[in-house]
């Protein structure tokens, strides 16, 4: 039986449709359960804190609950581990962070590869490290902290909250690039690395700014400079580390990543929502209390800031032969 010319083309338009209807009926009807949102750190951090902000926001955009799951342990491996194993069908989303691209020199043996295993989704935002001293270091300034650590060889105790942890490699990297000696004291999270400081115990810490702000505020610590290559809103007057050692940049940052697979309009769709939650008043003015610098982008941002801040840490780790706990 011979079909009309007029009656074929229309029927060819569809079938070469079909293909992708499935797909765009998915990320259309996505979701249509409850998505669970995996932190690799204990609750009431600055991670976990902007997690719980995005999730809520994603929870009223989309229409079903987005969940905030802690699984804290082995620097953030065991959630990424889970993540990595989940189906890749949207319903399991990693939080990732600095950690992630920290891990991947740090460990000689994980059980997956961040940027093989996971694909990026969105950037949510970048938390400045602050450089802080104990009051009994005269020091006021980068470089006459430098000239005192240079005068002081191995007097000073640089803590952190661990080995690897975003505190610690803040301090490698200002190490490495400026020759000095300092001793690292790795504390099992930087709450009491913060109490020791204060205390006097050990002299220098570069800790996020959430964590600090308020004891540099009621002049409990000396603040130096910010770690992020532009000065931090929370802080105008106080330099950034650059300032004195171009070239210097570290912080912490946090971002959404989902199993390698997840299909790419759902990554579109979460990528669009988290972007729109970026963008709103009411959501930017909250993250922006916790010090955070918005990192509104493409999946493909993400992903060009993991694998530049995975080749940075890299160098400083093998330089400093830093080896895990």
């Amino acid at each position: 039986m011979k079909f009309p010319r007029r009656q074929i083309l229309p029927l060819l338009a569809g079938a070469i449709a079909l293909p992708a209807s499935p797909r765009i009926a998915v990320a259309q009807a996505y979701p249509t359960r409850p998505v669970r949102l995996i932190v690799g750190f204990a609750a009431g951090g600055s991670t976990d804190i902007s997690s719980r902000l995005i999730a809520q926001w994603l929870t009223e955009r989309l229409g079903q609950s987005f969940v905030v799951e802690n699984r804290p342990g082995a620097g953030s491996n065991i959630a990424t581990e889970a993540v990595v194993n989940a189906p890749a069908d949207g319903y399991t989303l990693l939080v990732g962070a600095t950690a992630n691209a920290i891990n991947a020199t740090l460990y000689d043996k994980l059980n997956f590869n961040f940027m093989r295993d996971t694909v990026p989704v969105a950037g949510i935002i970048r938390v400045p490290n602050v450089m802080e001293v104990n009051l009994s270091i005269q020091a006021k300034s980068i470089p006459e902290f430098i000239a005192y650590a240079k005068a002081n060889p191995g007097k000073i105790s640089m803590a952190s909250g661990g080995v690897g942890a975003s505190s610690h490699m803040s301090g490698e990297l200002f190490k490495f690039m400026t020759g000095i000696n300092m001793v690292h004291v790795p504390y099992r999270g930087v709450a009491p690395a913060l109490a020791d400081l204060i205390g006097g115990q050990v002299q220098v810490l570069f800790d996020t700014m959430p964590n600090s702000i308020e004891y540099i505020k009621a002049g409990k610590l000396r603040a130096l400079a910010v770690t992020t290559t532009t000065r931090n809103p929370a802080t105008p007057d106080l330099p950034t580390v650059a300032e004195f050692l171009p070239g210097y940049e570290s912080s912490a940052w946090y971002g959404v990543s989902a199993p390698k697979g997840t299909p790419a309009d759902i990554v579109e769709k979460l990528n669009t929502e988290i972007n729109a939650g970026l963008s709103d008043p009411k959501l930017s003015a909250r993250l922006a209390d916790l010090g955070g610098i918005l990192m509104r982008g493409s999946p493909a941002d993400f992903g060009k800031l993991i694998a530049e801040e995975t080749e940075k840490w890299a160098k400083v780790i093998r330089a400093a032969n830093i080896k895990p706990e």
